[in-house]
């Protein structure tokens, strides 16, 4: 596929997540853009890779990796990227390589990717595994082997909002020797009666993970009182407010792509500081 050909797709690239207005956006000269076939997934998959400031100054320099779902929303919705670019200048945050991870084709398949449980109330759903399998054999050792990444859990994040943030939680416990940073971001909880919460129940020992969970405190009743059940059973195995666990009610926000965007850099800053970083306000959090 030429690059050519690849930007055009780039250029013209639908969210699949966000009922919003749909937005354009072209390549830089730090994106690139990665096309493979799962064998995990039987089908094809992309990635985005976006490389921080200064990456191609330096052949020895190595980077953190935040792996990230909904890449079509994270990269040309977010533009995260450019959200990281001040925090970047003033060391709010290390310089870390983004990889946005794209949907299936379609929202079903989204759906199923997204969560870890079947229910015959939806088309297809509980193909998480699967999903991670992808993420682990395929995806990863791909960023790994083309680019300067540093590989190990410490510097290995993982980050998603709505079912997102429910797969990047589930992710996290599921491979905790892989995955050392995880972003949960107005969580789906709710899926199947809070399995979720079930699993960190359940878990025997608590991993060394650093995790930021939020909710916007405009969002439903019931998800709201869904991520204290959350934050409040990570408590209960040992998570540390402020030292690993940052929870977080965003006011004012509602469940939507610029609620999200908004908060990203916070996220960042919690989950990959720098020099010039400062204590995160934790505002609204009974």
């Amino acid at each position: 596929m030429t690059k050519r050909l690849i930007a055009n797709i780039f250029l013209l690239l639908c969210l699949a997540q966000s009922s919003e207005p749909q937005q354009q956006r072209a390549f830089t000269k730090d994106m690139r853009f990665h096309h493979f076939h799962s064998e995990v997934m039987s089908q094809e998959r992309s990635m985005l890779v976006m490389l921080p400031p200064g990456y191609d100054e330096s052949a020895e320099k190595r980077y953190p990796v935040l792996y990230m779902h909904d890449g079509q929303s994270v990269s040309v919705n977010w533009r995260i990227d450019e959200l990281a670019q001040p925090l970047f200048a003033n060391r709010q945050i290390e310089p870390i390589i983004f990889v946005a991870i794209f949907n299936g084709d379609t929202q079903e398949e989204r759906f199923s990717d997204y969560t870890p449980t079947r229910d015959s109330r939806f088309a297809k759903s509980g193909n998480a595994d699967g999903y991670g399998r992808m993420i682990i054999r395929e995806l990863k050792p791909i960023v790994d082997a083309e680019y300067r990444t540093l590989a190990d859990q410490a510097n290995t994040g993982i980050a998603g909002t709505s079912l997102g943030g429910l797969v990047s939680l589930y992710l996290a416990l599921k491979y905790p020797a892989t995955f050392g940073k995880v972003a949960v971001m107005s969580p789906s909880v709710w899926w199947d009666n809070r399995v979720i919460i079930r699993d960190v129940k359940s878990i025997n020992s608590k991993p060394a993970s650093r995790i930021w969970l939020d909710i916007g405190a405009q969002e439903s009743s019931p998800s709201i009182a869904d991520a204290r059940l959350l934050r409040d059973a990570l408590l209960a195995k040992g998570w540390k407010p402020d030292s690993d666990l940052r929870y977080f009610e965003a006011k004012g926000a509602e469940h939507s792509e610029k609620a999200f965007a908004r908060r990203a850099p916070e996220v960042l800053k919690y989950l990959f500081p720098g020099q010039g970083s400062a204590p995160t306000s934790q505002s609204n959090k009974p």
